[in-house]
């Protein structure tokens, strides 16, 4: 299939799928066994096994991420924390350092605080906005910058072009997190990021029936990636895998209901009067907003509020809506509602939490795909009962 012609929906629904399929199935089948004759010569790596992630299942589940994103090849993981560490272990070794921006995923930075220094690895948070500070940061060192798209749970839009162009100068290898913004938003690899990773948990699946991970970049890149996964087992069952792939068959519409939800429900919180502040950088009045604008193709559904009340009314925010689940994750069809402090960043200490802003009274919602004045009128009607 011609990646560059092609445009995501297509690509979406098509990429990877052999014509005809195995015994004339439209649909890849699932490859379940994991033994499998090896031709002479075959060095280990390239063995069909699972944990080698070389198995029929796991080249079509590669070969549709890669085309998704744009990149030469995809590497399927057990989940996104996986496919950070193993990115992580892959590019740098005992004794180097790297910057990281300063808001992360909870796992994420629980991982740097308090594994990487066992590992001989060092860190510097750096405010990802501040281009000016980087340099300050740099040691001799230094191998790697670590950011994401669109933080989590705050909703900043980092100065990824910056980011590139700094790590090119200081010859620094650049990583992204794009879990958030999904491949329908943004391409980090086609601005010069060297390795883009996701929880393909959340948008990539889309039905909050599966975990998974996924890294992708140049071919030699993820080659050196698998050997490392390899070696840490962190490979995607074949079910799982086939779930996936099903799942990414609709990124295209899902995400972009899902950005016109968020995009929606934003511009409603922002004129509540029991609203505080609200984080979504498609807001005009988002501090991120021009540059967002400039990089994105679409804003997210994520977005963050804090209400007049502090924790206390977010609580009942949360006893008040129907239509939400207060659960943690994100990116399924249905509309998720959580206080991150006590979800995807409750593993980090509260002065950490407080220094970057997730404190007890932030409330994060992930839009799905219901209807947005649905949404909206939920909203409504809970935010009058705090």
């Amino acid at each position: 299939m011609d990646k560059a012609t092609y445009r995501i929906e297509t690509v979406a629904v098509h990429s990877g799928e052999r014509r005809p399929g195995p015994e004339g199935s439209v649909i890849f089948p699932i490859y379940q066994g994991t033994v499998f004759s090896i031709e002479p010569g075959t060095g280990y790596h390239d063995i069909q096994y699972i944990r080698l992630n070389s198995t029929p299942s796991q080249r079509y589940l590669h070969e549709r991420l890669a085309a998704l994103e744009g990149a030469e090849a995809a590497l399927a993981t057990s989940s996104g924390m996986a496919a950070m560490t193993a990115t992580i272990l892959t590019f740098l070794k005992k004794g180097d350092h790297l910057l990281a921006g300063s808001c992360l995923y909870g796992g994420t930075h629980d991982f740097l605080t308090q594994h990487a220094e066992d590992l001989g690895l060092s860190y510097t948070f750096v405010d990802d906005q501040s281009p000016d500070s980087w340099k300050q940061a740099l040691r001799p060192d230094t191998r790697m910058f670590l950011v994401e798209t669109i933080t989590n749970p705050l909703m900043r839009v980092p100065r990824l072009r910056q980011v590139v162009e700094f790590a090119r100068q200081e010859r620094l290898t650049a990583i992204v997190d794009i879990t958030f913004a999904s491949p329908v938003n943004f391409r980090p690899l086609s601005i010069g990021f060297d390795v883009s990773f996701h929880s393909a948990t959340k948008y990539l699946n889309g039905h909050s029936d599966l975990v998974a991970g996924c890294v992708l970049s140049s071919r030699a890149n993820v080659d050196r990636v698998r050997r490392t996964l390899n070696l840490l087992g962190g490979s995607l069952d074949p079910h799982a895998g086939f779930l996936l792939a099903r799942g990414t068959k609709t990124l295209a519409l899902r995400v972009r209901a899902q950005n016109a939800n968020a995009l929606a429900l934003a511009r409603f919180l922002a004129t509540h009067a029991r609203i505080k502040e609200v984080n979504y950088p498609g807001l005009e009045t988002h501090p991120d907003h021009a540059h967002a604008r400039e990089l994105l193709s679409g804003f997210g559904g994520m977005l963050s509020l804090r209400l007049k009340g502090g924790a206390a009314a977010a609580e009942r925010l949360l006893a008040a809506v129907r239509i939400p689940f207060v659960a943690p994750s994100l990116g399924g069809v249905e509309t998720l509602i959580t206080q991150p402090a006590k979800s995807s960043h409750a593993g980090m200490k509260r002065e950490d939490r407080d220094r970057i802003g997730v404190t007890d009274d932030l409330v994060r919602v992930s839009c799905g795909i219901e209807s947005a004045d649905d949404l909206v009128e939920d909203f409504r009607q809970a935010l009058a009962k705090v």
